[in-house]
């Protein structure tokens, strides 16, 4: 998903009371949005994130 807020792209990790809790791809720090802020995101989007992801699993 995309926070349209901050431009992040994160996987979900559950909602609650109108805000979305999400991660990085990679891992790191999670945070949240209000859910009006977050949409789905491109497959380019979501490609990069994947990558992102697959380079952290081999640090």
């Amino acid at each position: 998903m995309r926070d349209l807020r901050t431009g992040r792209v994160g996987v979900v990790l559950g909602m609650n009371a109108g805000r979305v809790s999400l991660r990085p791809a990679g891992g790191g720090a999670p945070w949240s949005a209000r859910h009006v802020d977050v949409r789905a995101a491109e497959p380019m989007e979501e490609l990069r994130a994947r990558v992102a992801e697959v380079n952290a699993w081999g640090r």
